[in-house]
Parts: C-alpha cells; sequence; structure tokens
C-alpha cells in the first residue's frame, strides 16, 4: 500500500492517479476571470457571451481547446465564430457605360421604325436598297427632332409630332434606366437626376450631329451644329424628367413647392390637356365627316398598296400636329396652311393645299352660329380643370370623412391665377412645335401663331378655371368616406 506521502504520479495504478487527480480540483479553488463559466456548468461548445462581443475577431486568436477533467482521455474543441462578411453591394454600372447603352437604345428604338416603314414602301415600289432605305429613314428620323432638311424645293421643318413623342418617351425611359442603372434609384437628389439628364443629353447630341453629318449630302442639305442643338434639347428634357422620376426628385421638390403653386401647375398642366383632347377629337370628327374625301385623295397617288400605307402612316405622323391645329381653332387664332392663309372659326381662307387625307376636314367657310358654340369649348375644359381642383383638395388625406372643407379664397383663386399663364406656355410650345415650313413656295408658312394662342390660352383658362373652382367651392357636396 502507497503511503500518505507518496505523490499520485508515483503509483503504479491508474485509478489511484485519477482519483488524486480529481481530489487536488476539489480541494484547491480555481482562480477565473469574473463572469466565466466553469467548463462543467455549460454545454459542450457553447460560448461564454461575457468573453468577447458577437462576431468580434482578434486577428490573435486561434480554436480554443477546453479539456474536461473529469473525462480523461477526451477533449471538446470549440470554434470561436469569426467577423461576419457583409453581404455583397450590388454591383452598379459606371455612368458613361450607362448612359451611353440607354441612350443608342433609345435611340434605335426611335429611329428603325422609320426606317422599315420607309424601307418597305421603297421596296415594294421598286426603289429597293437598304442603303437608300436607312439613309432616307435617317433623315426622317432627323426631321422627328426638329431638325429641317434642305430639299431641292426647299426646307423641309413640318416635324411629325408623333414620332417626336415617341422620342421624347424613348428619351424617358433612358434616363429612368439610368438611375437604376447607377443605383440612384430613389435617392431622392436633384443632383443625380442632372448629372443623368447631362449624360443622356451630351451623348444623343454626338449622335444627332453623326446623323447629320452622315445624311448632308445633294439633295438633303443639314446642318450638323442645329442638329446637335436639337437632339440635345430634347435628350435633356426627356431624360431629366424620365431620372426625376427614377431618383423620386419630383416627389421631393412638389413637396418644397408651396401649395398655391403647386395646385396651379397641376391645373394648368390639365387644363391644356383637356383643350388637347378636345383639338384631337375636333379632327377625327371632321375627317370622319369629310371620310369620303379623304378617300379619294388617296386613290389619286396611283402608287398601290405600298404607296397608299405610306400616304396613310404619314397622315398618323402628322396626327398630332393637327389635333394642336385643331385645338388652336378652338380657341380663336386658328392657323394658317400657307403664306396669306387663314383657317379659324371667323374667317377661312385658303388655297390649292397638298392631297392629304388629314387635310380633308378642313372647313370650307367660317363656322358662324356653331364657331360661337365651339369657343365654348375650350371654355368647358378650364371649367372642368378648377372643379376637379377643389374635389381633388377636399379629398386631400387627413380629413374626417364626410367633412367639408372650407379651402379659403386665396388658394383657390392664386391657383387659378397661376394655371393660365402654365397652360398658355404648354399650348404655345405645342403650337410652335406643331408648325413649319414645307419648301420655299407658298407652304412656307404652317401652322397656328404660338404667341396669339399662349396670350389666348392664358386668358380663357385663368377665367375658366376660376369660375369652375368657385363653383366647386360652393356648391359642391363634400367627399363622402
Amino acid at each position: 500500500m502507497p503511503s500518505t506521502t507518496d505523490r499520485p504520479e508515483d503509483s503504479d495504478d491508474p485509478f489511484a492517479v485519477a482519483e488524486a487527480t480529481l481530489d487536488v480540483r476539489e480541494t484547491i479553488p480555481v482562480d477565473r476571470p469574473t463572469g466565466a463559466l466553469d467548463p462543467r456548468d455549460r454545454p459542450t461548445g457553447a460560448l461564454d457571451p461575457g468573453d468577447r462581443p458577437t462576431g468580434a475577431l482578434d486577428p490573435g486568436d486561434r480554436p480554443t481547446v477546453l479539456v474536461d477533467e473529469r473525462r480523461l482521455g477526451e477533449q471538446t474543441t470549440v470554434k470561436v465564430p469569426g467577423q461576419r462578411k457583409p453581404p455583397p453591394r450590388a454591383r452598379r454600372a459606371p455612368v458613361p457605360v450607362a448612359v451611353a447603352f440607354a441612350t443608342l437604345w433609345a435611340a434605335a428604338i426611335s429611329y428603325f421604325p422609320v426606317a422599315a416603314v420607309i424601307g418597305l414602301a421603297r421596296t415594294l415600289e421598286g426603289q429597293g436598297g437598304l442603303g437608300g432605305a436607312a439613309h432616307a429613314g435617317l433623315a426622317g428620323w432627323l426631321l422627328g427632332h426638329g431638325v429641317p432638311i434642305g430639299t431641292s424645293i426647299g426646307p423641309l421643318g413640318l416635324a411629325p409630332l408623333l414620332l417626336t413623342v415617341l422620342i421624347v418617351w424613348r428619351l424617358n425611359q433612358a434616363g429612368l434606366h439610368v438611375t437604376r442603372a447607377i443605383g440612384a434609384r430613389r435617392s431622392g437628389r436633384m443632383g443625380h437626376a442632372l448629372l443623368v439628364a447631362f449624360g443622356v443629353a451630351l451623348t444623343y447630341s454626338l449622335l444627332g450631329s453623326v446623323a447629320a453629318l452622315a445624311v448632308d449630302g445633294k439633295g438633303t442639305d443639314v446642318t450638323p451644329a442645329r442638329a446637335a442643338i436639337n437632339f440635345f434639347v430634347l435628350g435633356l428634357f426627356g431624360a431629366f424628367v424620365g431620372a426625376l422620376r427614377g431618383t423620386d426628385a419630383l416627389g421631393m421638390l412638389a413637396h418644397r413647392t408651396p401649395l398655391v403653386m403647386r395646385d396651379g401647375l397641376r391645373t394648368g398642366v390639365m387644363a391644356a390637356l383637356f383643350i388637347l383632347a378636345a383639338g384631337a377629337g375636333a379632327t377625327g370628327l371632321s375627317v370622319a365627316i369629310g371620310g369620303g374625301q379623304a378617300a379619294e385623295t388617296i386613290s389619286v397617288y396611283h402608287t398601290g398598296v405600298a404607296g397608299q400605307a405610306g400616304i396613310t402612316l404619314l397622315s398618323l405622323a402628322y396626327g398630332a400636329n393637327v389635333s394642336v391645329w385643331a385645338a388652336a381653332y378652338l380657341l380663336g387664332p386658328g392657323f394658317a396652311l400657307g403664306t396669306g392663309s387663314e383657317v379659324g372659326l371667323t374667317d377661312v381662307l385658303v388655297g390649292k393645299l397638298p392631297a392629304l387625307p388629314l387635310l380633308a376636314g378642313v372647313p370650307d367657310g367660317p363656322m358662324g352660329a356653331a364657331g360661337a358654340a365651339l369657343l365654348a369649348v375650350p371654355v368647358a375644359a378650364g371649367v372642368a380643370a378648377g372643379w376637379l381642383l377643389i374635389l381633388r383638395l377636399r379629398r386631400a388625406p387627413g380629413r374626417a370623412p364626410g367633412e367639408k372643407a372650407e379651402l379659403s379664397w386665396s388658394r383657390v383663386l392664386g391657383s387659378s391665377a397661376l394655371a393660365g399663364p402654365v397652360a398658355g406656355l404648354l399650348l404655345g410650345v405645342s403650337c410652335a412645335a406643331s408648325g413649319g415650313p414645307v419648301g420655299d413656295g407658298r407652304l412656307s408658312t404652317i401652322g397656328p401663331d404660338p404667341w396669339q394662342v399662349a396670350l389666348v390660352a392664358t386668358a380663357v383658362v385663368a377665367a375658366a378655371v376660376a369660375i369652375g373652382a368657385a363653383a366647386a367651392r360652393t356648391f359642391a357636396p363634400a367627399a363622402k368616406g
């Protein structure tokens, strides 16, 4: 038997060694840091939350080995969690790459339909050739941007507004796509919108210059500088609107705008759209009434099916122009179809007109009493815009159901007064874009006078919106929840 003074290591019995070790651990206190748990008191593999903040890892740390002395020969490895990797950031396209791709795509979408239609017509009429179709389509595309094309009969500057609307819409989408590509979506920053708009405008201006150089030649004279300016203006406008939508900067700008100004801008735009819609309706009605004459006009061109289809598509492309002219006709100033001509409610003086189906609806003379009734159409449009203004303000968020909001007269009349100039400006710009020369002869002056239309529209819309808003404030029932 070993004596009590013998050391456990001197014993040959392994069980005695183990028991002596356990006795020593039970009799000798073990110093541990405050808050630390004994390995016997926590599940194997658990970490002490007080040892280190979650996710933190000291570069010098290594996997820790905890040994349970009660189970000799066994060991448990506890892995210290490493620092979590941040989620991968979305890859953002460089601004030049995003701008170049979106602008080229917008230009292609608006150019290829023109080239395809012209190329098809030329091929079916025996004037085939891919190069000729591409050249003619490029000239028509430039004309859609308002770039005059010099021809043998003089400058051709009457832009098809339907193509112009398509161009602006595609540029709008380009600005929206670029804001998403560079990670500026819903950023609310005006700087991002301006950056995108200027980038698209500069790239589009370069494309316009290249297109003008390609078209410029014998029979089609184009000034590259004029093309660059027109492309830059359209690119800046279209892309800026799209970038405002993408970044939500338009909403933030609207919240910072005074209420009277915001209401006036919205109401003026609505009144202008109502008047343009009335002009489009009048155009469709007049062409429908003169449908027989329009059919005879198309049959005069002995060009076959392709030629007649081309004339129909040409009429559709200029349908937006005629709608603007009809709006000017309803307002009173009317429009011109050649030098010295006048088409108005009280006076019609025109000479020989081009054989186009759209012109079949041009009135032969003054409307008389019916003309006075047509003058009420723009007034009704303004009254409707003013009425809708009050209804919208009464349904503003934060009001109890059925509560009638007593709007101040200063806000009502101030918004109405501002709506007039806004509508006049929009209609004046539309009239300026819808007109242009067709040669050096008698048709060198086509379209309404922008200044006359803008002044008349300002007065008519301001008065009509005030009447509609005042009537709605006085007589319109409160909105029900």
